[in-house]
């Protein structure tokens, strides 16, 4: 009998001593949450004493908070990013909004002669074409962020594509570069959408007009499963250290954003190669910049 009293009597002091030590640990813990959220620390809880069953519960609380954590450090870094974009489209928006109403402004002066009132609509229509152009995308992106781009895969003609761009495009790139076309006669079809391939392959003319100079160069390559086109032109005034963020939204090499480059255009690029299924690349090489686009055969 005295034997069991002695194993009842351990028995009960050693859950008593767990059960001590697990309150313990559990008013610890309150205290360290509680310290944290008053300083606003980041260290994780620590157990006052050895338990089993407390150390994985603060394990798990750990874990929770490491979590939480992640998730501010997140949102700050996109806070801040979406304040920066914010800047920039207002910055990309009152530009050309300003200089338009400078010259309406300009004139409602009586003594202007026809030619002076010629020559400022003409400042105030390229002005609002640009302005247009902003606004277009911007729209386009946000469309293409949430999804609501529509995009219906279908066998396209490259060749033919890029051949009626560069028929649009004729007098702006004769002017501006010395172009050569390589695209072999029996150039592959490719899965794409082809008003999505047009707006790609626009913006990259568009790119080139705006940063290129001298020369412009495309071309294509044939594998057995995939075409890959690539646009070179000279002049693009690119660092090496940009080149891994040409695609990013707003990113613009122009640190004096002239209103007329919000950084857009390759970000349309790649993402709606991508919705296409394709992929964007960039390559710099000395004074030549170059996009090159996979599609599937």
């Amino acid at each position: 009998m005295p034997v069991i009293i002695f194993i009842l009597a351990a028995v009960c002091g050693s859950l008593l001593l767990r059960v001590y030590t697990l309150e313990k640990n559990l008013r610890q813990g309150a205290k360290q949450l509680k310290e944290r959220k008053a300083e606003g620390g980041s260290a994780p809880l620590r157990l006052a004493a050895p338990n089993a069953a407390a150390e994985a519960l603060m394990a798990q609380v750990n874990a929770l908070l490491r979590a939480e954590e992640d998730e501010r450090t997140s949102f700050r870094r996109r806070e801040q990013a979406l304040r920066r974009q914010i800047a920039n489209v207002s910055h990309d928006l009152r530009t050309p909004l300003t200089s338009i109403l400078g010259y309406l402004q300009l004139l409602e002066a009586e003594d202007l002669s026809e030619a002076q009132r010629r020559e400022y609509l003409s400042v105030v229509k390229s002005r609002a074409q640009v302005l247009q152009g902003l606004i277009t995308g911007f729209y386009d992106l946000s469309r293409l962020e949430a999804g609501e781009y529509p995009i219906i895969r279908e066998q396209v003609d490259l060749r033919e594509v890029i051949g009626e761009l560069l028929a649009a495009f004729y007098d702006e790139l004769e002017r501006r570069f010395e172009v050569t076309v390589d695209l072999p006669e029996d150039l592959p079809l490719i899965w794409g959408d082809r008003p999505a391939l047009t707006r790609v392959y626009t913006n990259l003319i568009r790119n080139a007009l705006e940063h290129g100079s001298r020369t412009l160069t495309i071309s294509a390559q044939v594998t057995p499963q995939e075409v890959e086109t690539c646009f070179a032109n000279g002049g693009a005034g690119l660092r090496e250290e940009e080149l891994p963020h040409v695609f990013d939204r707003f990113f613009t090499s122009d640190q004096t954003r002239s209103g007329r480059n919000t950084g857009l255009g390759l970000a349309i690029v790649k993402t709606l190669t991508e919705r296409m299924e394709g992929r964007a690349r960039a390559e710099l090489s000395g004074e030549s910049f170059s996009v090159l686009l996979t599609w599937r055969r």
